[in-house]
Parts: structure tokens; sequence; C-alpha cells
């Protein structure tokens, strides 16, 4: 039904009026009576053999809806009935902003992607403490925080810090987005001294707190290996608890739709099947570099069951998706879940089977046995 008649309907409009339809959809199964177990029931998908313990909390899959999509945590209740194991809201700014003039995401057919340069618009710090109040016992739900567009640099720190203390009891965990203008290249903002500029108010606040919250950090693909080593050696010697890998990119490599077009669109964030491998080659440095000792979501670019394998290969602990949830609709998550119940289903059956024996082999010192007359060799 979804790819015969909604996707259809949702793919003719402006890609952000698909998007308010779809939240419009969720919020009035969600008011429904019991609309989310009817979501339940129809696309999601439970086993203990995905379930998983990471930065002490219990996931009841390892997929996870990237932020971008829920942007005021409206709609996390209902994503969660979708199959999601966890969903991430935000980005989040202190003051509501409106973001960059429209239009301002495009899609790209031809290569599975999207292009936004949203300038991250949400209602701000007040409405999502009101959506956040709603109960939501046994949903794991991450808050990516970031400061306002406006403000300057060096006032980010307090922006952050604001956010953090006043969302603290409503979130499970919280995503440091330093990219908090995705019209621009930011590559500047991972500089050892910016980010624990941001990152030290925060962990000074939770040492105080008798709930623990991890604090992760989501990175750009576009980094260099110098820049990576970096955000390494910051997970490695301070309180970080994790890495979130990756952003969109502002490269335009190996691209179907035509050069022309993508220069007409202009500047922004890629996301999508473009930057599948580059997500999946940083997630395996960062994993190699920490010594696969330190949690990571792996982000970008999964598009398919087998991406979300291999990023899992590569070292993430979870994952997220959201181009991929745009271009394959509600199934997707369940689809993912279904697969890696699969894999864990056969892995289990492999070890459960005997190996079988080494045939046994002639002594080497043993004579060779004369040929008779019935043997063909003779």
């Amino acid at each position: 039904m979804y790819n015969k008649i909604i996707k259809p309907i949702l793919f003719s409009l402006g890609i952000e009026h698909a998007h308010s339809a779809a939240i419009l959809m969720l919020r009035v199964v969600g008011l429904i009576p019991g609309g989310r177990w009817l979501l339940r029931k129809i696309y999601s998908e439970k086993s203990p053999r995905i379930e998983k313990e990471v930065f002490g909390l219990h996931f009841r899959n390892p997929i996870g809806l990237a932020a971008g999509f829920d942007r005021n945590g409206e709609i996390y209740r209902e994503l969660t009935s979708l199959g999601f194991g966890f969903v991430e809201i935000g980005t989040l700014t202190p003051e509501a902003q409106n973001g960059n003039p429209r239009p301002r995401i495009f899609r790209l057919p031809l290569d599975n992607a999207l292009i936004n340069r949203t300038g991250m618009p949400n209602r701000g710090l007040k409405t999502a403490l009101r959506h956040l109040r709603r109960p939501h016992k046994g949903i794991i739900v991450g808050c990516n925080i970031g400061k306002n567009t406006a403000t300057p640099r060096e006032e980010a720190p307090g922006e952050y810090l604001r956010l953090f203390r006043n969302l603290y009891q409503y979130a499970d965990y919280f995503t440091i987005n330093l990219n908090c203008d995705n019209a621009c290249r930011e590559g500047a903002t991972f500089t050892r001294e910016y980010i624990l500029s941001i990152l030290n108010p925060l962990f000074d606040f939770r040492r105080g707190q008798n709930q623990f919250r991890p604090i992760l950090l989501k990175v750009t693909p576009d980094l260099t290996d110098k820049m990576i080593d970096e955000v390494t050696n910051i997970l490695t010697t301070t309180p970080l608890d994790g890495i979130v890998a990756t952003n969109g990119t502002h490269e335009r490599c190996k691209m179907n739709t035509s050069r022309a077009n993508i220069k007409q669109i202009g500047n922004g964030f890629m996301s999508g099947a473009p930057l599948t491998e580059r997500a999946i080659e940083i997630v395996r440095k960062i994993h190699t570099l920490s010594g696969g000792s330190y949690p990571i979501i792996g982000c970008g670019g999964l598009m398919t069951t087998d991406d979300v394998r291999r990023m899992m290969e590569a070292g993430a602990d979870l994952v997220q998706v959201y181009t991929g949830f745009i271009f394959n609709g509600p199934k997707f998550p369940g689809d993912l879940c279904r697969a890696l119940i699969a894999d864990a289903e056969a892995e289990e059956h492999q070890e459960a089977v005997p190996q079988q024996e080494e045939p046994a082999t002639e002594n080497a010192d043993t004579e060779p046995a004369t040929p008779t007359a019935a043997d063909p060799q003779a």
C-alpha cells in the first residue's frame, strides 16, 4: 500500500510538505486509541536476538532514527511503534528558529540521496520539553542539541549547557551537534579546543547528578585523517561516551545526477547512498583507533540491509537511518530487524551444528595396497 499509493502521493509533493504530511498522519494515528499498538502489530519486529546493551541503556533493537525527522519531539512514540529501537529528536536549539529560506531540501532520485540546507528549523527548548514530558516508559529518546545559528561561537558553550541541563531528566542520551549551519562548511569547528569548550561544562554538570546520561559527539564525514585522530583522542581521554558517525557531506563525488542540476541546487549537506562508503570508512577508522572499546552509532548512507550489516561489521554498535527511511517507507526499520534476526538465527544454527570429523588419512609410512584385477587402476 505504501509503495503503490502513499509514496507516489508524498513524492509528488515538495519534500517539506511531504514531511509535514507524514508527521500529521503519525500524530493522528497516535491520537486514536490503540493506534500505536496497531502500528506495532503491523510494522514492528521483536526478538531477544537483536537486543543490545550500549552505554548502560537497553535497546530493543539496534536500528534508530537519526535526528532531523522528529525535530521537535512530536512523534517519537509513534516512530518507535514503527519498529525503531530508539529515536533521536532535534536538532534542538535553545530558542525557536525558522532556518534557511525555502527551497532548502532537494531529492536526488537518481542517487537515492537528499541535499539539505535547512539551517536546523525547530520550535525551541520549551516546545521540546512539553513533548518530552509525555509518558514514554520503555522508549529510548536521544536529544540532538546545537546552538542557535545566530549565536556567536564564543557563546556556544552556554547554549549547549542550557539545553543539556533542562533536558537532562527527560532524555536517555545526548548527541552534541557542532554542525549548526548546514549551509556552510564547518571543519573549523572540529578543533580540540572548541570541542572541549562545549563538552567540559556538560561533563561538569553531569558529575553532580544522580542519574547518568551518555554524551555522544556527532562528526562529519568530511573530516581529514588528522581530525579523525583528534576526535578519537578526545573520545579516549575524556568522559565522552561515544561517537555518532556521520552527518551529511558537502562532497559531490560519483553522482548520477547531472553536474548542472547539482550546481543549480547549490550548497548543503548530502545524505543517502553516495555517503555509504565514506560513513563506513569513518566508523572503521574510529573503531580501530579506539581499540573497539567505545560505542559508535553508525549513520550515513544506510539504504539497504547490506549497508547496515557492513556498518556493524565496521564497528558500529548501533545504527541510525534517515534518508533510507524516507526512500523505503515505514516498513524499513522492521525489514532491517527481520534481516538481523535471520542473521542471528543462521549464526546460532551454524554454531549448534557439530563439526564433522576430518576423514582419516592414510599413514604416510603405510605401504599402498596391491591393486587387484577388480581395481580400475590394476
